[in-house]
């Protein structure tokens, strides 16, 4: 036991769900922008370890894909052997101590996962995968840092920090067809519980969570998605550096969830952050250690998060790190070339500011490819002289992403760019068997997207959900609808059945006749909703039927590559049912207002002047 206790400050920093956003620079619209980008972070981090002795740097995953330059590196000029992927330059580059693996680290498969961990220049962990056949840790579950601190007297201290990462168990769902028979998952907060002692034996005297995960409101479940809160009362971890929701945390969102404290950045008490998605935050935990027990231990901590733009005042308050163009100058060059090839001609503009509210071409373009395509993949089959429905969903639809993420297509050329801004995963083509009654459910737990409107409640209602992913937001084409919104949602965001007799679908026709609900059906869907993803009533991967290794991106290029300029347009097969004596409004980005002439089923209400506007559903 040292003869006079010292205090050692700490500094632990994060990035996370950077989604290939490395440059300052958005691909769809093919433009610098100063909201977001790894090269603006990076001015952060320089500035936050500058003020103190002591800092790590650590990532927290989905960094290898999200926009064109992912699948640029990861499909088009595919690594060469030996080759370290673009992101781990930039990380290495910027000096991460560690990073964590998440969810989407996956889309692109477990070969080319592991080509590019193996010349990873640090160390990526994950502790709740393992090898199905053998039922060893399918990736380094955790890692052991030592390092040289300067304690507040100045004298150097070597302090070991064990760092642990995880992912939510659903990647199994959501990448089933990459991971089946291969990987399996194991809760996060067990696997915590059993290897945070581990570490601790081996010597940590510092324990960093790093779990691609959200914070739960409530308990979670075995095998729950987002459990941060149930990991902050694991005995034995002294900070999280969480991620996943593209959230922020410390911020007033969190203000009444349990066991949160704002003011000091804490959940259950331990040092907590999660800055954000594509760069827009860095993540700062300030930790005090000291000795006087004989051991180092956490006494006070702060966490907080720093943005690289002020939203109050729209603009940026740090220029990027210049070194990052140079890094990143010929992936960027290959992938502007890529985005920039024309593929077809639109002759009016395609845009998804109203797609949760209304049908809408950016989302019918879609379905139209897929049915297209399952067409054509289905002949000589079992399945052929079935109907075919498809279901789509408006990914770019603003909210926590910010109010100009939206699909915005001009008349003209259409080129790749515009095609992976219709479509920004690389989902993979599906189609399921299910009957007329299972099509109903599918769109009544879709129609959770919406919040109940009272009739005889206030003459303006808020009518999205934002809550409710967008990306849950199913429309079904093929079939025709309406949504009664003064009826309860029938179903939770977890697909468990909450409001029983309740039902917002009315109207289910198909072929203009009341839908069969004893007949069967193929809807063409992605691999994400096919095997579960989103929790969908009788969606598990067990009726799929069309098990398509294309991409639905590449099913919607070769569908507008077939003509050389097309009119989109949506059919208008579904609707929001008007609520008499009600205002049914909504927010849109501001750009929205520049389509409004041409969109009968809404109304602009004000421009908020924060990026974005209020409208309202036309009666």
């Amino acid at each position: 036991m040292p003869t006079t206790a010292v205090e050692l400050n700490l500094r632990l920093l994060e990035t996370t769900d950077i989604h290939m956003n490395l440059l300052d620079y958005d691909y769809y619209q093919d433009k610098v922008v100063d909201q977001f980008g790894l090269a603006r972070t990076a001015t952060l981090i320089r500035l936050a370890r500058a003020e103190v002795h002591n800092s790590l740097l650590f990532d927290n995953g989905d960094l290898i894909q999200g926009n064109p330059l992912g699948d640029f590196v990861a499909r088009i000029r595919p690594l060469a052997v030996g080759q370290v992927h673009p992101a781990y330059q930039a990380l290495a580059a910027l000096g991460v101590d560690a990073a964590n693996i998440g969810n989407h680290e996956f889309n692109y498969g477990l070969p080319f996962l592991r080509q590019a961990l193996a010349t990873a220049p640090f160390p990526l962990v994950n502790a709740n995968l393992r090898d199905a056949r053998t039922g060893a840790p399918a990736f380094t579950a955790y890692v052991i840092l030592e390092r040289s601190l300067v304690d507040e007297a100045g004298a150097k201290q070597t302090i070991k920090i064990g760092v642990i990462g995880f992912v939510p168990p659903q990647v199994m769902l959501w990448d089933k067809g990459n991971l089946e028979g291969q990987i399996v998952a194991a809760d996060i907060v067990q696997t915590a519980r059993k290897l945070v002692p581990e570490l601790r034996a081996k010597g940590a005297q510092v324990v960093v969570a790093i779990p691609h995960s959200g914070l739960e409101r409530g308990e979670p479940t075995a095998l729950a998605e987002n459990a941060v809160g149930a990991l902050a009362r694991v005995p034995g971890i002294d900070a999280i550096l969480f991620g996943h929701s593209h959230a922020e945390f410390p911020s007033k969102f969190f203000a009444d969830y349990p066991g949160v404290d704002i003011a000091r950045g804490t959940i259950a008490g331990v040092p907590a952050v999660m800055p954000g998605r594509w760069g827009d935050h860095l993540g700062v935990i300030d930790l005090v250690l000291d000795n006087a027990s004989g051991t180092w231990k956490v006494t006070r901590s702060q966490g907080s998060i720093r943005p690289v733009y002020d939203r109050a005042n729209r603009k940026p308050l740090v220029e990027p790190d210049p070194s990052f163009a140079a890094l990143m100058a010929q992936a960027h060059a290959g992938t502007l070339a890529y985005v920039r090839g024309e593929v077809t001609r639109t002759r009016a503009p395609i845009h998804s500011y109203f797609a949760q509210v209304a049908d809408d071409p950016s989302v019918q373009l879609v379905s139209q490819a897929q049915i297209a395509y399952a067409q054509k993949a289905l002949l000589g089959t079992a399945y052929e002289k079935l109907p075919i429905l498809s279901a789509a969903a408006p990914f770019k639809a603003g909210g926590r992403q910010a109010w100009s993420y939206y699909t915005d297509i001009p008349v003209g050329p259409v080129a790749v760019r515009n095609v992976a801004d219709l479509y920004i995963y690389p989902n993979t083509l599906k189609a399921v068997k299910i009957s007329g009654a299972a099509v109903r459910e599918w769109l009544e737990m879709s129609a959770g997207a919406f919040h109940r409107i009272d009739p005889q409640g206030a003459p303006e209602q808020n009518l999205v959900n934002d809550a409710f992913p967008s990306f849950n937001f199913d429309v079904i084409d093929g079939v025709s609808y309406r949504v009664d919104l003064t009826q309860a949602a029938r179903y939770d965001r977890n697909g468990k059945i909450v409001a029983a007799n309740a039902h917002r679908i009315i109207d289910l026709r198909y072929g203009g006749k009341p839908i069969d609900e004893a007949a069967s059906f193929v809807v063409v869907t992605n691999n994400y909703r096919a095997s579960g993803g989103g929790f969908f009533p009788g969606l598990d991967g067990s009726n799929i039927v069309l098990d398509s290794p294309d991409e639905n991106r590449e099913a919607l290029v070769r569908y507008l590559a077939s003509a050389p300029q097309f009119d989109p347009s949506a059919d208008n097969n579904w609707r929001i049912q008007p609520v008499p004596g009600v205002k049914l409004r909504f927010l849109s980005g501001a750009g929205a207002m520049a389509h409004v002439a041409n969109t009968p089923a809404v109304r602009l209400v004000k421009d908020n002047g924060d990026g974005s506007a209020l409208f309202e559903l036309a009666p």
